[in-house]
């Protein structure tokens, strides 16, 4: 029996969520085309690569990280319900993607605690910090939505009186590009964030006077914050993983932040 495509009403429900622009119904019935087209080349991939890791597998697994086990999740959430009945594939999906999100922000943080005691083990007083840095101000609801931020947001540049550890940066690799990052291409990528910042640090400087053309000084300014929020390297880790699979490769290499496009500050 071969499975019903997407609905275009439920493609443009899912769609409502990333644009605030109607759709035409043409628009719906390709995107619907588009998402069954993508499955074309996800799936043989997913499979290939799932059999790679365990020829004896039968099913269909995300060979590309390790996840909270979903029946696991799901009874866990039944057990806390309270006004409805059941729990849907989509909550079980969004609970596990919350708690994973969670998870990550509480071994980077005492990841970076333990880089400050200059030890390579995460102990319980790192663990101690990571929650007390995470524990809202008062004030502030813990269901905040400022209080969520992603992998690139957590860490600025000015923690730990550096520019970002590499304990950080591997972790938003796999967040971000899903991949692991060779120690080479750490280094590599953290070289070129502190030149790239240093220049532009230069820039504002010699702008700092609006005398001169204020319209490149608020450029720099931008290009700043850019960089502040990591966002300069979410796109050079996304480039060099794009990058690594067009080599095949399952890992970030040096030659990948080399070849991954320009540099420049965007």
């Amino acid at each position: 029996m071969v499975a019903k495509p997407y609905s275009p009403s439920h493609i443009a429900a899912v769609a409502s969520h990333f644009t605030t622009m109607r759709l035409s119904g043409d628009v719906k019935s390709r995107l619907v085309t588009l998402m069954c087209e993508e499955l074309d080349r996800l799936v043989p991939r997913m499979e290939g690569e799932t059999l790679e890791q365990d020829p004896e597998r039968k099913t269909l697994d995300d060979p590309r990280r390790s996840r909270l086990n979903y029946n696991r999740t799901r009874e866990l959430m039944i057990d806390r319900i309270k006004n409805v009945d059941s729990v849907g594939s989509a909550a079980v999906q969004a609970g596990i993607d919350h708690l994973e999100s969670h998870l990550g922000q509480i071994l980077r943080q005492a990841a970076e605690a333990a880089e400050r005691d200059r030890v390579a083990t995460i102990k319980p007083r790192h663990l101690d910090r990571a929650l007390l840095n995470m524990k809202p101000e008062e004030g502030e609801g813990e269901g905040d939505e400022s209080s969520e931020v992603s992998a690139a947001e957590e860490f600025v540049a000015s923690q730990a009186g550096g520019l970002i550890t590499p304990s950080a940066l591997l972790a938003m690799a796999k967040s971000i590009a899903r991949m692991g990052v060779t120690k080479d291409a750490l280094d590599e990528l953290l070289f070129l964030y502190a030149e790239v910042l240093e220049d532009l640090e230069e820039d504002i400087r010699n702008h700092a006077q609006l005398g001169n053309n204020p319209v490149h000084f608020i450029e720099s300014i931008n290009a700043m914050r850019g960089m502040m929020t990591l966002g300069w390297i979410r796109s050079r880790l996304t480039r060099a993983a794009e990058h690594a699979r067009g080599r095949g490769n399952k890992v970030i290499e040096l030659q990948d932040i080399i070849d991954s496009q320009s540099y420049a500050p965007e």
